[in-house]
């Protein structure tokens, strides 16, 4: 049969053709990994409604949580803390009890030969500096707070390796008194997640949560959120099925979504 011309001015639909190659490739890889829908931002994310709700679900998902750096003493935990920069716990958790062993009090730690301060922390990372911090750390509790590390933030900031976050580290863990919120990586990356903060700096974040979380809960949510991040809340693939904030997160990040 001859094939019919069109006339002219008729509109000619052709359809796309199927993708090919690399590109149907990619396009196949990509569906199971993708949210079924795409989250938006949510409408009051600092409503006090969802900061409860975000509060009870991670204080029931984890409770009792502690700090998961391992430690005796407010000694030992300003160490770990300053060693656990740029390092995972678990690592630090491996290398304090031999560094401990070694040197059991402050006035041991500051008469300790540096170099050999180093090997013993090598495999946290950025060993000379932290060396030089603890070391330094160490010479301030003996001289200037009689063997004992202080209980005020403006106290603690004076030691040599300690910052705001290891400050609030040892003031909320050991001495239980909340004057701030610990901020660390997981902590920064989960509130600006979850919508509590669009700012990107430890202390500008800091000072977000402490004006949205009750203050009574600045330890705990501190601890909660840090196991939140390392347990599900992963980075590069968070686990949104298993997660109990799922229901109250509109993440960019999620790879799967209910809502």
């Amino acid at each position: 049969m001859k094939a019919k011309t069109p006339k002219v001015g008729a509109v000619v639909r052709r359809s796309a053709p199927a993708p090919t190659g690399a590109k149907a490739r990619t396009i196949a890889a990509d569906e199971p990994t993708s949210p079924k829908k795409r989250p938006g931002k949510t409408k009051k994310p600092l409503a006090p409604e969802r900061v409860a709700a975000i509060l009870d679900a991670l204080a029931k998902t984890y409770p009792g949580v502690v700090c998961a750096l391992n430690h005796t003493s407010a000694w030992e935990l300003t160490v770990a803390t300053i060693l656990s920069a740029q390092c995972t716990d678990a690592r630090v958790n491996l290398v304090t009890p031999t560094l401990f062993r070694t040197y059991p009090t402050p006035k041991d730690m500051a008469a300790a030969s540096l170099p050999e301060l180093e090997a013993l922390i090598r495999t946290t990372g950025f060993f000379r500096n932290k060396a030089k911090s603890i070391q330094g750390a160490a010479k301030a509790v003996v001289e200037q707070f009689s063997n004992k590390v202080p209980q005020t933030m403006e106290e603690l900031l004076e030691l040599p390796g300690v910052a705001r976050k290891t400050a609030n580290v040892v003031l909320g863990s050991w001495y239980e008194i909340a004057v701030g919120v610990v901020v660390d990586t997981h902590v920064l990356r989960l509130s600006r997640r979850l919508e509590l903060t669009t700012n990107d700096q430890p202390e500008k974040v800091e000072q977000d949560l402490m004006k949205l979380i009750p203050q009574d809960h600045w330890i705990a949510f501190s601890h909660e959120l840090i196991h939140h991040g390392r347990q599900i809340c992963i980075a590069r693939t968070p686990r949104c099925a298993d997660c109990t904030l799922e229901t109250l997160c509109n993440s960019t990040d999620k790879i799967w979504t209910s809502h």
